[in-house]
């Protein structure tokens, strides 16, 4: 029973039917011994602030959080402190709730993504981005790619809600250089057929009659193409980009090294790899890979 766990952590969002989160979070638990819960917490908007505020009462058993669509940026409001990450994104997707019953809001989708780029040996610098999606996940990529040192030559962002891509730019602009990115009003003028790496930060792609948002025509094997959906393991843009030939990558990793960043600060401290191990051979289990 959910109830006999006297801590709690888990997902914020809606919805979650979809989530693999929980099979990483508490096979760790269960391997550390700990005596913790991983759970769903899907919420509507409306119900967020109600939430929140329950989250600062002294007999919660909720400790930390993680936050997904469509709730990253919104969140925000709700927290005592932010790390100076979370300052430049304005973006959460890690939580940590102290003794004091004190939230504090990470961003570990940022280096994630970049754990994970480097784990498949893509290197950033100086190529051409094209980003599908101006979401929560969308405004880490575009952040940490114009934060490192190795950054690309363009960042080209669509959204079919050019107003939100364009605040996003505003947004993280106010803190981060954003020379490199430009906004554009259609799939056809993020240039695809120029770029080195190709990324889907929107849902489309989850449900099997999800249309593909990309002529296969511009595809092709000089590129990487990156699909932040990990569920199912190969939605319908990466079949085509494979078969043309190009480098693909679903979002599993990124999704295990944000995970592992998160469960790290929930510890307070470095995991041993074989726990990391287990935590990516039980996101694995779940997908059936």
């Amino acid at each position: 029973m959910e109830e006999d766990y006297k801590t709690q952590y888990g997902l914020v969002g809606y919805p979650l039917g979809h989530s693999l989160s929980p099979l990483m979070h508490n096979a760790a638990f269960e391997a550390l011994e700990v005596d913790a819960l991983y759970k769903l917490f899907p919420l509507e908007e409306e119900e967020l602030e109600g939430f929140f505020k329950d989250l600062k009462d002294e007999f919660s058993p909720i400790f930390g959080l993680n936050v997904t669509v469509p709730y990253k940026e919104k969140v925000v409001q709700y927290l005592d402190n932010v790390d100076p990450l979370v300052d430049k994104i304005k973006a959460v997707n890690t939580i940590l709730i102290n003794d004091e019953r004190k939230l504090i809001g990470y961003n570990t989708d940022a280096p994630g993504f970049l754990a994970h780029l480097s784990e498949i040996g893509f290197k950033s610098e100086d190529k051409n981005v094209a980003i599908l999606g101006a979401g929560g996940a969308a405004r880490a990529i575009v952040s940490v790619l114009c934060l490192i040192v190795e950054r690309p030559k363009t960042i080209k962002l669509y959204d079919i809600d050019k107003g939100k891509a364009d605040l996003l730019i505003k947004d993280i602009g106010e803190m981060i250089n954003v020379d490199i990115v430009e906004t554009v009003n259609s799939i056809d003028d993020l240039n695809i057929e120029l770029a080195d790496l190709l990324i889907n930060a929107t849902p489309i792609g989850m449900k099997e009659d999800d249309p593909c948002l990309v002529d296969e025509g511009l595809l092709h094997s000089d590129m990487l193409v990156y699909d932040l959906i990990y569920n199912p393991a190969e939605t319908e843009l990466l079949r085509m980009a494979r078969e043309k030939g190009a480098q693909v990558s679903n979002g599993l990793g990124m999704l295990y090294y944000q995970g592992v960043l998160a469960f790290q600060h929930w510890a307070g401290q470095e995991i041993d790899q074989n726990i990391k191990n287990i935590m990516r051979e039980a996101l694995e289990k779940g997908l059936g890979l």
